[in-house]
């Protein structure tokens, strides 16, 4: 059972994937929702600081690079247009904007994509973290409901 929660961790920390791809696993795996909903959620924010801190830079430096200039070319791109979405449909509430958007369960709108989006938005790393946090809890209990339902019907 530990190697089934190790999954769901690591699996909750991969970008694009996150909890909402973790949390239909533990389901899966027959684990008990609410200590996977935890450790989805942990494994889920571990990198958002870092991605806030080094994101950015990373991609910056790599754009122009022969072997990553295109996968940090297209992850600059994702985050800018993400950024650029966030501000014209927030217009001072921007930290409501990025909770709205990493809340929404879907492909490439969870915490990778909103930190980053933040990060080259230059918003405050204490706002940031707080805004996503909350996303992620609301997109953590979506994904339970769903997966909870669907596994209901399957067994």
């Amino acid at each position: 059972m530990l190697k089934h929660y190790l999954w769901i961790f690591l699996i909750s920390m991969a970008p694009l994937i996150e909890l909402r791809g973790a949390i239909p696993v533990s389901q899966a795996f027959g684990l008990p929702l609410l200590p996977s909903y935890v450790v989805c959620i942990v494994g889920n924010m571990i990198p958002v600081p870092f991605i806030y801190l080094f994101a950015r830079k990373f991609l910056e430096w790599g754009a122009n690079k022969r072997v990553v200039g295109k996968p940090c070319s297209f992850f600059l791109v994702k985050g800018k247009k993400a950024g650029d979405s966030l501000r014209s449909k927030a217009h001072r509430g921007l930290a409501v904007a990025l909770f709205a958007f990493v809340a929404i369960p879907l492909p490439g709108t969870g915490a990778w994509t909103g930190t980053l989006a933040a990060s080259l938005l230059d918003m405050e790393v204490g706002e940031t973290v707080i805004a996503v946090m909350a996303g992620v809890l609301v997109a953590g209990v979506i994904m339970a409901l769903a997966s909870v339902g669907v596994f209901s019907v399957v067994r």
